[in-house]
């Protein structure tokens, strides 16, 4: 573990539907959006929307609604799962750094598919979850959305909610703010 100032903040999106999972399809991973945040600095680089193709579901209608990610766009720029994780890999490091998310969701639904696809899992150990450490540092006694901690913040949500290539950005603003807040 690479003992520094950067933090990688993943930010997950995966199939959806409303109501009942259609029989036959699973969540899976769509998009993994990833930036690395200077918990000192708060400077936010290397800002990427990794797209997936599902492999065992299709975009619902529901799903584009939310995220904006339609099957059309993952069948023409989506990449494989393996291929992702080899990114993750490759271009961040990612077994290297400690890393965040806003809440357990991403680290659960990442560590779930890794183990059914047989994929060695590509983060390492040490993770922050940014929800339970804000309602920490903001001393609220129940954890919120991250539209909502924005809105408590005064920091205006930059991008498309349900996007992860933007929800990491935002992400990251929440963590630098604990960082810079936390007694």
């Amino acid at each position: 573990m690479k003992t520094t100032d950067t933090i990688l903040i993943i930010d997950l999106e995966a199939t959806c539907w409303k109501g009942e999972i259609p029989e036959g399809e699973k969540h899976e991973i769509i998009e993994i959006g990833i930036c690395e945040l200077n918990k000192h600095t708060g400077e936010i680089t290397k800002n990427k929307g990794i797209l997936v193709k599902p492999t065992q579901s299709k975009v619902s209608s529901f799903c584009t609604e939310l995220t904006t990610i339609t099957q059309e766009l993952l069948d023409t720029e989506g990449v494989s799962f393996e291929e992702a994780i080899a990114i993750l890999k490759e271009d961040y490091q990612s077994d290297q750094f400690m890393w965040a998310s806003y809440g357990q969701y991403d680290l659960n639904m990442l560590k779930r598919q890794c183990k059914a696809r047989k994929v060695v899992y590509p983060l390492s150990n040490q993770h922050i979850n940014v929800k339970e450490f804000f309602a920490e540092t903001k001393g609220l006694s129940h954890k919120v959305g991250m539209n909502e901690a924005l809105e408590i913040l005064d920091i205006p949500l930059e991008g498309t909610h349900h996007r992860g290539v933007d929800d990491v950005k935002n992400i990251a603003k929440i963590l630098h703010w604990c960082f810079l807040n936390d007694n």
